[in-house]
């Protein structure tokens, strides 16, 4: 086992475990001594000091359970009505489970609206840290009952990535029905192979990933990399694992290699700069010329208007938008100090000309580089 695997577990205070529908759902709906177990080992978590925030899937199959559906009704508000009704005996179960140990849990459903509104988010963060204060265990899952396309999170795994960045975790546990990530999908490929530790993000790993599809949640292997990348790209590690392996958590709380490791970069984002990079829908797009881009991603400069190029939408002062290159590659997001309209007026300005352009200046840079996250480094081949 590599060193780094183990100096990061080795360091754990803060833990956000998701646990996938396939590890929540038995035959008949929800899958009880699942429950019980991933319950017992979280409370002995806890135990050591450890807090933990759970993203828990199992809405759906539960709800199924108790309308007596065989499968998943096709119409959304349908979907919608299932899981409201699953919600309830979902949180109903960890309840119990957990009162078997003395300990209390909230639940907590969330759109994406909660989190990219700067003001819901802190206000998300200060209302979760509170319960953690309080040895109260979050019991998370997106707001199905109202959801629709425009303040979907996508699936659990995101939501529980964007739930690591928000509380400042000190590990992601992804727990699913296979023991991490395989060059092919184990399920039905005899000889396929687990891939223990993921360093750098390929186009191989996410071609691995897009062949292993999740059977019962919205997220396949697929989200689980891209929750990855998010997390370890603010410097948080993630684990892929089996739910159902005996005391796993445990055993990965401890440093033991078992599925597959996600190396984060050495240094965490800080809370600003997560919400910024990799929790904000950006308003809009600027695009900078070949030298902008290059003063962007490797001298740690601030973007000025002489560099921009275009502007794709509107979008006022404070939004978050995204930085892209000449042949459009992501560079990263970043809070504008101008409007759409302003930064068109400005834009392959020096900064000298600012005032005689606006009739003002209020700032040298369109981005300033501590309002600049960069998501979009080279890749791998």
């Amino acid at each position: 086992m590599k060193p780094n695997r183990k100096k990061k577990t080795n360091a754990i205070q803060r833990a956000v475990v998701k646990v996938g529908s396939n590890v929540l759902t038995a035959r008949a709906g929800l899958n009880i001594d699942a429950i019980a177990s991933i319950c017992s080992q979280i409370c002995r978590l806890l135990d050591q000091g450890i807090q933990v925030i759970l993203v828990s899937s199992g809405a759906m199959a539960s709800g199924m359970k108790k309308m007596g559906f065989s499968t998943r009704p096709e119409a959304i508000p349908k979907r919608q009505a299932i899981s409201a009704i699953g919600q309830a005996g979902l949180i109903r179960e960890w309840e119990k489970a957990f009162s078997r140990f003395n300990r209390k849990v909230a639940q907590i459903l969330l759109t994406s609206d909660d989190l990219t509104s700067r003001k819901r988010y802190l206000n998300a963060r200060n209302t979760m840290n509170t319960l953690l204060e309080w040895q109260v265990v979050p019991i998370i899952n997106e707001n199905d009952t109202i959801m629709v396309e425009e303040i979907k999170l996508g699936d659990n795994d995101n939501l529980a990535a964007m739930i690591a960045l928000l509380l400042d975790a000190d590990i992601f546990i992804n727990l699913t029905d296979i023991d991490g990530l395989y060059d092919k999908d184990p399920r039905v490929c005899p000889d396929a192979r687990l891939i223990p530790r993921v360093a750098t993000y390929s186009k191989r790993i996410e071609a691995y990933a897009g062949d292993i599809p999740g059977a019962l949640g919205t997220g396949g292997m697929l989200s689980k990399i891209k929750a990855a990348r998010k997390v370890t790209a603010s410097g948080i590690p993630m684990v892929i694992a089996q739910g159902y392996r005996p005391d796993i958590l445990i055993r990965l709380a401890a440093g033991e290699p078992h599925g597959t490791f996600f190396v984060p970069r050495e240094h965490k984002l800080n809370r600003k700069k997560c919400w910024i990079g990799y929790t904000v829908n950006p308003q809009g797009t600027l695009r900078v010329d070949d030298g902008a881009a290059a003063a962007l991603l490797n001298n740690g400069k601030s973007l000025l208007p002489s560099g921009i190029v275009e502007v794709r939408g509107q979008f006022p002062v404070g939004a978050v938008v995204a930085v892209v290159t000449d042949g459009s590659q992501v560079i990263g997001n970043g809070l504008v100090n101008y409007n759409a309209d302003e930064i068109r007026n400005i834009m392959g300005l020096k900064t000298s000309q600012i005032k005689t352009r606006l009739g003002q200046k209020t700032y040298d840079e369109v981005i300033h580089r501590d309002n600049l996250v960069i998501t979009g480094e080279p890749e791998a081949a």
